[in-house]
């Protein structure tokens, strides 16, 4: 069979008055540009699982009024999504139907909206798809595709995960390509839309397996920039003082998600600085302790990490490893005061990078289900709106309307060409240039 496997791309963002400010703020295009152009891992994955008497054909789509009237044909399509594409997904899977081509969907909303997807398409993959990826095309090849496939309990086992398939990508497209070394993450934020909605359990691959990954790509990109594509990389410390100093022989530059832990660990700093790792994302969510209370199903670390929330990002930026700090906006107990704590937080810990999203109730998280029980959410299924910048419930004690402002505002100041330049020149400044020089040493 021929198989079109098809990742929705791009970031989307309905406020036009925001899009509009977007365009020329720096700090904002880049992350947007960055995320916007990274490939399908998922895909990657299953192509990589597929028995090679298939032809399989990796595109991505980034606005779907840009197609062609006459589509690329396929024996099967598999289409992969984020809640805000998934619109856009839904009506590709119609047009190839349409042609009779059989559809497969997969991806964190439809495992958590099955039946909604399955009005567009043959067969919906749940959980990981690399669990049932060869008996779902082993069905499709005998014309007795199933509609539903699911992975087995707790996920799939990530010392058995196929290669992905990178040879299928232009690396000249990207800027970095990413690779996966665990699954899940214990914090368990109540807005988080990650793998921790497909299993429960924490799951860490082989280190081989990791490094097998990143060789495939420097055989068809040298000098790689990799972003770990894990929800919580430094949960086990163990396991990277393994990992880095092999990293530390193939030449490459990465960045990672991780959480405020890592401050306290300065010879995994000077590891991480050594073997390439350039930037880290650490959700700080707030600057102040409204937001922070009861943020966390299984426990309130974030709100005892409160007090070091500084100090921390100094540590870890003197170390050669920028940070990127995290921020989310419209958390239940933020008042209109939050917008004038984060930029001065920004400001006075001299984040290299920043990011601000707004809460977003995203199907199957239990935000979601707490604001639908508390009558807060302003429609049932905001799909369109799930983009991380558009307002979809009604927040507390903030107005609607001064969150909107407020972010809006927030935005301009904090990704505002000077301010954006002063930051990270004095990042260079205090920490970038000595700790080269001390590693020089």
């Amino acid at each position: 069979m021929k198989l079109g496997l098809i990742a929705m791309s791009g970031i989307r963002v309905c406020d036009e008055e925001l899009l509009r400010l977007g365009l020329t703020l720096p700090g904002f295009v880049e992350r947007s540009r960055t995320i916007a152009s990274l490939p399908s891992l998922g895909l990657l994955t299953l192509a990589g699982a597929t028995p090679r008497h298939h032809e399989v054909c990796y595109r991505e789509v980034e606005d779907i009024r840009r197609l062609d009237a006459e589509l690329e044909r396929f024996d099967l399509v598999a289409i992969s999504t984020y809640t805000a594409q998934v619109g856009e997904a839904y009506e590709l899977a119609d047009r190839y139907r349409a042609l009779g081509t059989p559809v497969v969907m997969g991806g964190l909303h439809v495992t958590v909206e099955p039946d909604e997807a399955l009005a567009h398409c043959d067969a919906v993959v749940l959980g990981d798809g690399e669990c049932s990826w060869r008996q779902l095309l082993r069905d499709a090849e005998s014309g007795r595709l199933r509609p539903l496939y699911r992975a087995r309990p707790g996920g799939g086992d990530l010392s058995l995960a196929p290669l992905p398939a990178f040879e299928l990508l232009e690396p000249a497209r990207y800027n970095r390509l990413t690779v996966q070394a665990s699954r899940g993450c214990p914090l368990r934020c109540e807005f988080c839309a990650s793998s921790t909605l497909l299993s429960e359990r924490y799951r860490q691959k082989p280190i081989e397996r990791v490094l097998r990954e990143i060789d495939r790509i420097r055989e068809v990109w040298p000098h790689p920039f990799i972003e770990f594509a894990d929800d919580n990389c430094f949960v086990n410390k163990a396991y990277w003082r393994q990992l880095l100093p092999k990293l530390a022989l193939r030449e490459l530059r990465w960045f990672a998600e991780t959480d405020l832990s890592i401050a306290r660990d300065p010879d995994l700093l000077d590891r991480m600085r050594e073997s390439g790792c350039a930037e880290v994302l650490i959700g700080l969510e707030s600057p102040v302790e409204a937001g922070l209370e009861g943020l966390e199903l299984n426990a309130n670390w974030k709100r005892r990490q409160l007090p070091r929330y500084r100090e921390a990002v100094e540590t870890i930026q003197s170390h050669g490893v920028r940070v990127n700090g995290c921020f989310v906006l419209g958390l239940d107990g933020q008042g209109p005061d939050i917008f004038d704590a984060v930029f001065r937080f920004a400001e006075e810990s001299c984040l290299y990078d920043v990011q601000i999203t707004l809460a977003t109730p995203f199907p199957g998280t239990p935000l979601r289900e707490r604001l639908r029980r508390e009558g807060r959410l302003f429609e049932d299924r905001p799909w369109p709106r799930c983009t991380l910048f558009d307002l979809t419930f009604r927040p507390t004690p903030m107005s609607a309307e001064e969150l909107v402002a407020g972010f809006r505002d927030l935005a301009v100041r904090l990704y505002s060409e000077p301010f954006t330049k002063w930051r990270r020149e004095n990042v260079r400044k205090r920490y970038l240039r000595r700790a080269r020089s001390l590693a020089r040493a």
